[in-house]
């Protein structure tokens, strides 16, 4: 196993999230506890194409140690080209295939959880980038199946095609992010592997976490959306600390806005907005805090507001 990812303790993971996990974002997570963060997710035809807003999007943060990329794909010939360009790259240490993206772009390419209906094809992709590829490991992302859960057949093709770990989003395909999350089928599939099962799907609060990971067996978690606005969820599965101290929350918030504007130039401010509104949630003055920035275009005027906002914020009971 890789020296920079070890599962001899639960693995905080930050899980990929189109329009949230970018660089910024990621580089917070990982400074405030989380093991491992992941690329959003990457199309393995414009990484063979060379395209330049995919290229853009490998960037990662020198925090981000180790650092994995996630590609889609459904063309073994394609993603061989786009595994070789990656072996150009330096500083990925896993290169992570996703087969469970449930949109429907991605899935009428025949790449995400498209593969699900295709468990041939989807192993001889996970070989292919195994067999291409000069980064320390190899992992996949599924879901428990495309319509019908399949997913111990699943998770035993992806240890055979020579995948060093998994995580498991734990809803079909067609249950979407809406359905209820079947975290004993992720247990299943725990004791039905070998390699290392990472737990996704709805985690949202430390307490969450820590009983998906004693009731799945799982040797870490993934957590997407349960991050954003509150990217401290890893500083407390880290340290243990159910309270997360408002100083230390305004601290995370603000890095986070430095990191955006570093990231994004002037950009960053209107780009934070969203993340101002998941921040302010539950704080007295929210609402009028979010008016506010709406129109606020200046960095140093946007920094200031919300400066103040998180340090004299108090959250509503």
């Amino acid at each position: 196993m890789d020296n920079k990812l070890s599962f001899d303790k639960p693995v905080y993971v930050l899980a990929p999230l189109a329009g949230f996990t970018d660089l910024p974002f990621r580089s917070v997570v990982k400074k405030f506890g989380a093991d491992l963060t992941v690329s959003e997710m990457l199309s393995s035809n414009a990484l063979a194409h060379g395209s330049e807003k995919t290229m853009h999007m490998l960037q990662k943060s020198p925090l981000e140690d180790p650092y994995s990329v996630q590609i889609a794909g459904a063309d073994v010939d394609v993603v061989r080209t786009a595994v070789e360009l990656l072996n150009e790259q330096e500083g990925i240490d896993i290169i992570d295939l996703n087969c469970g993206c449930p949109v429907p772009k991605v899935v009428g390419h025949g790449s995400g959880s498209s593969l699900l209906l295709n468990l041939p094809l989807m192993g001889d992709i996970i070989k292919t980038i195994k067999d291409t590829s000069n980064k320390n490991l190899t992992s996949v992302k599924i879901r428990l199946g495309f319509e019908e859960k399949n997913h111990v057949d699943i998770a035993k093709v992806v240890e055979d095609s020579g995948a060093d770990f998994l995580a498991v989003h734990g809803r079909t395909r067609a249950g979407k992010f809406k359905a209820a999350v079947d975290y004993d089928a992720i247990r299943e599939i725990k004791e039905a592997v070998n390699i290392p099962v990472i737990a996704n799907g709805d985690i949202d609060s430390y307490e969450k976490a820590k009983w998906v990971l004693e009731h799945t067996g799982a040797d870490g978690v993934m957590i997407g959306r349960g991050a954003v606005g509150a990217p401290w969820i890893f500083h407390q599965l880290r340290t243990g600390e159910e309270h997360v101290d408002k100083n230390l929350k305004h601290e995370i918030i603000m890095e986070h806005f430095d990191k955006m504007i570093e990231f994004y130039g002037a950009h960053g401010v209107p780009m934070f907005r969203k993340h101002t509104h998941t921040y302010s949630k539950g704080y007295r003055g929210a609402s009028a805090l979010r008016n506010a920035v709406n129109n606020i275009t200046d960095i140093r005027e946007y920094r200031a507001a919300i400066d103040e906002f998180f340090t004299n914020g108090e959250m509503t009971l």
